[in-house]
């Protein structure tokens, strides 16, 4: 973007210098023409990709630029409720639709035992009510959130308690989540969790401690590469850590945006989605180098990345819906067209610092619609993002990924299936609801949706229409390539 912005303000010196060019002096003209010369001799130099690669390029270009536009957020800060309270109050804000959030400020500390925090002040009325609040960020849905444990906001009197003194005593805040409800799929781990807590601790600078509820040793395992970019302290397990933890401030509950995105209005710094990312990048950072190095050879020199294949990571689904059926000749037609081809097939236990590494060195990444699309986070902004999309899933599709992987600064690509690509047209005929109306079905409710379009669908793709699809991706990423190289090239 960039280089891009740079070459319009190029133009629109050129064009100015050759608005006032007939009043000049015969030496200003002379100087006047060497000028125009380097100019015309530069800009053939950087245009020149549009006549090799194709002018269908230079429009994917121009969209993208104009899709990316308003990825940097200069709004005004909107100060979230509670954020500013006076010492020995608790303050919740049950506004938003997807998560209540609650703050205590004071002597602060925890009761585990009870599902109890406590707030320890001099000035407490008897009949103040507890507050209660569980803090995990799917409010709307009953089902889910009757699931997840509740905790007491309890206000006592420091005068009439007798309950025990703290054993740890913490002088950096302290922000409560909730890692169950949906926790064990990746889309809500990130969307419900590992988003809303960046939005809801990164001003903390990492100067805070994480209390979970309904902690599990897996998920630390999991996420604690990025965990440690969000706090410098370890984790407390709310439930299993008997010891009463005190804090002069704690947040309990998390702030959610939107779909696996962040509101840079909503957040001090005007921070967004990009920021997230490189919270990701600078997690993985030590790993990925650890893993470099182990696979590295003596005396192998690396192919400058601009001299290699654009590599295309298609991420392969597991189970047994939702396959692409004809997978091994996508492999050869995306080989065909001039990409090299990586299979990602991600297991549970599947490290997350080695997903990370195969998508933030890809330039374009394929999958169908499902929650493991999630790892579109982990692309580079600017690499293609093309997520298949099978029938009676648009809405979902667009909503939870495509959307967001646009504010991410991705050039993504809703490619949706025909009739005759989903393995359904062949199972209920071209003249079923199913096939023919999809929204009737869903409409009917999420048991439909699931059992049909996500549970019983698989894609065969029409290579021959497909191919339209990466040949422009591959005509994107050498274009973008040539652009990110070329100044790096001029200068040495």
């Amino acid at each position: 973007m960039v280089q891009y912005q740079r070459l319009i303000i190029h133009h629109g010196r050129k064009e100015e210098s050759g608005g006032s060019g007939c009043c000049y002096s015969k030496r200003a003209k002379r100087n006047f023409r060497c000028l125009l010369f380097f100019s015309l001799l530069s800009c053939c130099f950087v245009l020149s990709p549009y006549y090799l690669f194709g002018f269908s390029t230079l429009s994917l270009l121009d969209s993208f630029r104009r899709e990316i536009e308003g990825l940097s957020s200069n709004e005004p800060f909107t100060t979230p409720l509670c954020s500013e309270i006076s010492n020995g109050t608790i303050c919740c804000d049950r506004s938003g639709l997807r998560s209540d959030i609650c703050v205590m400020k004071g002597d602060v500390r925890l009761n585990s035992a009870s599902s109890s925090v406590f707030l320890f002040t001099a000035s407490t009325k008897d009949n103040t009510k507890p507050e209660k609040i569980k803090p995990y960020t799917r409010k709307w849905e009953t089902s889910v959130m009757d699931t997840v444990q509740e905790l007491s906001l309890i206000t006592k009197d420091s005068n009439k308690s007798s309950d025990s003194v703290c054993d740890v005593f913490h002088d950096v805040p302290a922000v409560f989540f909730s890692t169950g409800g949906y926790t064990g799929n990746v889309y809500h781990e990130f969307n419900d969790g590992i988003i809303p807590l960046f939005i809801t601790s990164q001003h903390y600078k990492k100067k805070v401690v994480f209390v979970i509820v309904e902690y599990h040793d897996w998920w630390e395992m999991k996420y604690g590469d990025i965990v440690s970019q969000l706090s410098d302290y370890p984790l407390v397990d709310f439930n299993g850590d008997a010891r009463t933890h005190c804090f002069k401030e704690a947040t309990v509950g998390l702030r959610i945006h939107d779909e696996l995105t962040v509101n840079s209005s909503l957040v001090n710094g005007n921070q967004t989605i990009v920021d997230f990312r490189n919270v990701l990048d600078r997690g993985y950072t030590h790993r990925i180098q650890s893993l470099v190095q182990e696979e590295t050879e003596a005396n192998v020199t690396a192919v400058p990345d601009f001299k290699k294949k654009p590599k295309l990571v298609i991420l392969s689904r597991n189970g047994s819906s939702r396959a692409i059926l004809n997978e091994k000749l996508l492999v050869e037609l995306a080989e065909e067209i001039g990409f090299n081809v990586e299979v990602l097939r991600p297991q549970k236990t599947t490290e997350m610092a080695k997903i990370y590494r195969s998508m933030n060195t890809s330039d374009v990444m394929i999958g169908v619609h499902g929650a493991a699309m999630t790892h579109f986070l982990f692309l580079k902004p600017k690499t293609v993002f093309i997520q298949i999309i099978p029938l009676g899933t648009d809405w979902a599709a667009e909503t939870y990924y495509g959307e967001p992987a646009k504010k991410l600064g991705l050039k993504y690509i809703g490619y949706k299936i025909a009739p005759r690509e989903s393995s359904l047209y062949e199972e209920y005929g071209k003249d079923d609801p199913v096939i023919r109306d999809p929204d009737s079905l869903n409409d009917k409710g999420w048991e439909y949706t699931k059992k049909i379009y996500l549970q019983g669908q698989n894609v065969k793709l029409d290579l021959r229409r497909f191919r339209e699809t990466l040949t422009r991706s591959y005509d994107f990423t050498i274009r973008r390539r040539f652009r990110d190289e070329v100044p790096r090239l001029l200068v040495t």
